[in-house]
């Protein structure tokens, strides 16, 4: 088994890192670019977020937007290491030689020589160790820096850990106020053993950003509502994946370092749960 991660202090600003199993560390607030177009429009959302301070970018194949991650990458003028890349593969992949065909696929369309984080999307039944082999395979030869799953539920975790020789570094899926508490199992798993989660569509895709009790708050610290629900999600020691491709936006998505929340406001925020799910629902898939 890999080594576990070491202990960490809070973050100050978007590329502050949280440290990873393996010395690996990334950045506490990614751009996600799920359903950003391809062509000129990821590229300026990419491009935005590293001018802001960003250095994690988080894509995957089926977004069908990786070169222009990577292009936004190249024309920012950064060293390749100072950007944290992370990608996914996906359902129709699994398997053992599939996976590597498909991370070399998307290795060459973001133009890198390794990948950050490689991620499995989802848990396809059937196929699930198989695919886990060929992602220590991708760690092992330096390909792919960290490896980690998303849409992990509890019961896909532990069967993870029944036969993995390199524990997943990440745990990515759904995450905000609205269902934090009906995923504390998944959560508490992944913790325990060393694995950090990292929460996708934490603005609930728009739909509770003018919710009352969150407006109350936001309005308490003049902040955004997106503000609060990503310092909610740092509090928490989340990794967090604010999606935009507004600059402005972008730029006030990771503008939440000189506030924070109150134990009873992050009290408050918790009690909203309600097992929102506003994209994909794992917690049926076998």
């Amino acid at each position: 088994m890999s080594m576990a991660p070491e202990p960490h202090r809070s973050p100050t600003g978007p590329a502050d890192t949280l440290p990873l199993r393996d010395g690996m560390h990334i950045p506490v607030i990614g751009l996600g670019v799920f359903r950003s177009p391809a062509g000129h429009a990821t590229q300026q959302a990419v491009t935005a977020a590293l001018d802001a301070g960003y250095r994690h970018i988080d894509t995957a194949a089926v977004y069908g937007n990786e070169a222009d991650v990577g292009h936004g990458l190249r024309e920012s003028g950064l060293d390749r290491d100072q950007v944290f890349i992370t990608t996914k593969l996906w359902n129709a992949d699994h398997g053992y030689p599939s996976t590597l065909d498909a991370f070399e696929r998307s290795r060459g369309l973001l133009g890198v020589d390794h990948i950050d984080l490689y991620l499995v999307h989802w848990p396809v039944p059937g196929t699930r160790q198989e695919t886990w082999r060929a992602m220590e395979h991708l760690l092992e030869t330096g390909k792919a820096r960290a490896i980690g799953v998303s849409n992990y539920m509890a019961h896909h975790l532990e069967e993870l850990l029944g036969y993995a020789q390199h524990l997943p570094s990440v745990n990515q899926f759904e995450i905000s106020p609205y269902n934090y508490r009906s995923r504390a199992d998944v959560i508490d798993l992944s913790r325990k053993n060393g694995i950090q989660v990292e929460a996708y569509s934490p603005l609930t895709k728009g739909l509770k950003l003018d919710d009352p009790p969150l407006v109350r708050i936001a309005d308490a610290h003049q902040r955004s509502t997106a503000q609060v629900l990503i310092r909610w999600a740092l509090q928490h020691e989340l990794v967090v994946l604010p999606k935009s491709t507004h600059a402005n936006r972008i730029a006030g998505n990771a503008d939440v370092f000189d506030f924070a929340l109150t134990d009873d406001e992050m009290e408050t925020l918790d009690a909203l749960d309600e097992n929102l799910v506003t994209a994909w629902d794992p917690t049926t898939t076998p």
